[in-house]
């Protein structure tokens, strides 16, 4: 699907058709784990401090830099919350920064990346409307480094694009709970474009600290378990930069695999949960396990390959599995 095939235009009023000051119990604490980016520290904090719909604070929580982080921050002076801890990783920051917090509403953003001036105003505007919302997503621009455009995030997932199509102009698009199964199987959800009430995500416990990849999936998961329905904003709200250093790209196979582990680790507590979620989960378990094994295959690995998709025929035996493990098998 090309990628502009979902771009709708908002309404030109659709800006000031809410003002802040009408709705004070709205508010957004803006959470921005930074560990050595300084270089684009300032670049994040501007982009939240230029939101048509004021933050209600910006709380950075540095995670041991080591660079002019600090000084970067203090610029601001008493703008942004600048709240050092010794490293423990973007999980720990993440939820420190949610406790830290004085808003209703959490949103979070890394300290490399950026938000659209849209960004909080268009989820005020829904939650002004339906205050009891469990959660708003939007869509997301995906770019290089020098500002190249790569992909919207909602065009990239099979459940964006389905939920835009029967939807169609629509800018505010109902996540309903009977969506929430295949919204888990495409791992649709962008943690820069959260919006989450503060005392649920205290609730869930936040980002879990023993898994350093797919952690934000794990969250999601999670969050659609426990929610009854949510929303997205058909309108890219927030910048996703791509580096060539992120630990994705350093060693791929090995990140699938922590992946994997990180999605596999959600059996038990999901044992009780709806059968569409449950579903929801195996498939994304699935989708895991079979792009880990073909990394393995281009590397030559057959037999970890195998490896990779053998849980399937014990953990869900199906054919469905069966054709799996014969797919990776015959390479």
């Amino acid at each position: 699907m090309p990628a502009t095939s979902a771009r709708v235009t908002p309404e030109p009023h659709a800006a000031r058709s809410l003002p802040a000051m009408n709705h004070p119990d709205i508010t957004f604490s803006v959470v921005i784990p930074n560990f050595n980016n300084g270089a684009t520290l300032a670049r994040a904090i501007d982009s939240v401090l230029a939101q048509t719909w004021p933050a209600h604070e910006i709380i950075v929580i540095d995670d041991g830099s080591t660079d002019d982080s600090a000084a970067v921050a203090a610029r601001y002076g008493d703008r942004v919350r600048y709240v050092p801890q010794q490293n423990a990783g973007v999980s720990a920051a993440r939820n420190n920064g949610a406790r830290l917090a004085t808003g209703t509403w959490l949103a979070f953003l890394d300290a490399d990346d950026t938000y659209m001036p849209e960004r909080l105003a268009a989820h005020a505007r829904w939650i002004a409307r339906e205050p009891d919302i469990d959660f708003l997503f939007a869509d997301q621009d995906f770019r290089e480094p020098d500002d190249t455009h790569l992909q919207f995030s909602i065009d990239a997932c099979a459940a964006g694009r389905s939920l835009v199509a029967r939807h169609p102009g629509q800018v505010e698009i109902p996540i309903a709970q009977d969506d929430f199964e295949a919204c888990i199987a495409d791992g649709f959800a962008e943690i820069r474009t959260l919006s989450l009430p503060r005392v649920t995500f205290l609730k869930l416990g936040g980002f879990p600290l023993e898994h350093k990849i797919g952690e934000d999936m794990y969250f999601f998961i999670r969050l659609y378990a426990a929610s009854r329905r949510g929303g997205v904003v058909n309108l890219p709200l927030s910048v996703y930069y791509i580096y060539p250093g992120s630990a994705l790209r350093k060693d791929p196979v090995a990140a699938q695999r922590k992946y994997v582990a990180t999605i596999a680790a959600l059996d038990e507590e999901l044992r009780d949960a709806p059968a569409g979620i449950r579903r929801g989960w195996r498939t994304r378990l699935r989708y895991g396990r079979l792009s880990l094994a073909y990394m393995h295959l281009r590397a030559g690995q057959r037999r970890a390959a195998v490896a990779a998709v053998a849980p399937l025929m014990w953990s869900n035996p199906s054919l469905r599995s069966l054709r799996d493990m014969a797919s990776v098998m015959r390479g």
